[in-house]
């Protein structure tokens, strides 16, 4: 069971849409005897329900960000909350909606957070003190109370509580021994921790409080729920910027600041995007001046790249796979080695 069609059908198809999408997400760390399985079942279930999005299933647990046909909503959370496991479930709602998803994705994984740290070095039966976001917002002003950003560097370029440790990770699975290294000198701290939704603080808290660390709180619902209670109490928000997300709006704006600059440029951005050459597509921040003058590339060998005839883009990529191939090199470097390339000259 997967989607068969192409992109631009699965636009076209959200264009003739007539209803509302409510964008959440949702988590829940427990124990799933046969995640195929379960996957299976989600997926025709939620297909019926014209749910589109992204859905981790592990034998750990499940972790979603979909979007959801307004007027099945109450449907959608009556069949969530059926499933073993995920009764009285949070759902966190998108601070800013637009369009998220374009289909519906339902994976297997090895975690739903991919930490990749040994299972000796946690224990999920203990972690952090959960503090409902008003809690979090005042609890971060006390003496002795550090706060930590769970998300990696990228997500926190754009906005961040005040005054966080911000780890230098660009991916999951360097972020606990990164986090635990900056904070070795404060297990005598009051340590708050969040990220976007919740889930990457659960895993994490239980990491630090292996770690030896006493006081270990996690903001509950993340700066999703945060954005909105803080909002809801009329408070003065803590948290700068713009929350990053995964999804085709990649980001929601919490406060008017603009904390990041354009990477090309160096003016105020908070605009994130991916370069527009399908042999590149990094994720980068662009203003729209930058957009203007690149066409949505990262560079100008990126702009050269993709103004090519689409069959000779093709032949050049195809040609430098196998050189790529042939040097065992990962294919996370091959964008890199299509601009170093000058394939146009």
């Amino acid at each position: 069971m997967y989607n068969k069609k192409s992109k631009l059908e699965l636009e076209k198809t959200l264009q003739r849409e007539d209803f509302k999408r409510i964008t959440c997400s949702f988590y829940r760390y427990f124990s799933i005897k046969n995640p195929s399985e379960l996957r299976d079942k989600l997926y025709q279930s939620l297909e019926e329900l014209g749910v589109l999005g992204r859905v981790y299933v592990s034998f750990e647990g499940i972790n979603a960000q979909i979007s959801i046909p307004e007027h099945k909503l109450a449907l959608f959370k009556q069949y969530i909350q059926s499933i073993e496991g995920l009764k009285d479930l949070q759902f966190k709602y998108a601070i800013v909606e637009g369009v998220s998803f374009i289909k519906l994705k339902i994976l297997v994984r090895d975690e739903i957070v991919a930490y990749k740290v040994p299972q000796d070095s946690y224990n999920m039966k203990k972690t952090g003190t959960h503090l409902k976001p008003i809690d979090f917002h005042k609890s971060i002003k006390e003496d002795d109370s550090v706060v930590v950003d769970m998300r990696n560097y990228y997500e926190s370029e754009v906005g961040k509580f005040k005054n966080a440790i911000i780890p230098d990770a660009h991916f999951s699975k360097e972020l606990l021994p990164e986090v635990a290294m900056l904070l070795k000198d404060k297990k005598d701290k009051k340590v708050h921790l969040y990220c976007t939704g919740g889930i990457r603080c659960e895993k994490a808290s239980s990491y630090l409080i292996k770690k030896g660390f006493k006081e270990v709180y996690q903001l509950e619902g993340g700066v999703i729920q945060y954005a909105h209670d803080i909002k809801e109490s009329n408070l003065k928000s803590e948290f700068i910027g713009k929350n990053f997300v995964f999804d085709d709006r990649m980001g929601e704006r919490v406060t008017e600041d603009i904390i990041a600059k354009c990477h090309q440029c160096k003016n105020e951005s908070d605009n994130h995007k991916n370069c527009s050459n399908d042999a590149c597509h990094l994720l980068f921040i662009q203003c729209d001046e930058c957009s203007k003058k690149y066409n949505d590339c990262c560079s100008e060998d990126c702009m050269n790249f993709s103004s090519l005839d689409t069959d000779i883009q093709r032949k050049l990529r195809k040609d430098e796979n196998k050189k790529v191939s042939s040097a065992k090199l990962s294919t996370k470097f091959r964008p890199k080695l299509y601009k170093l390339f000058n394939y146009w000259k």
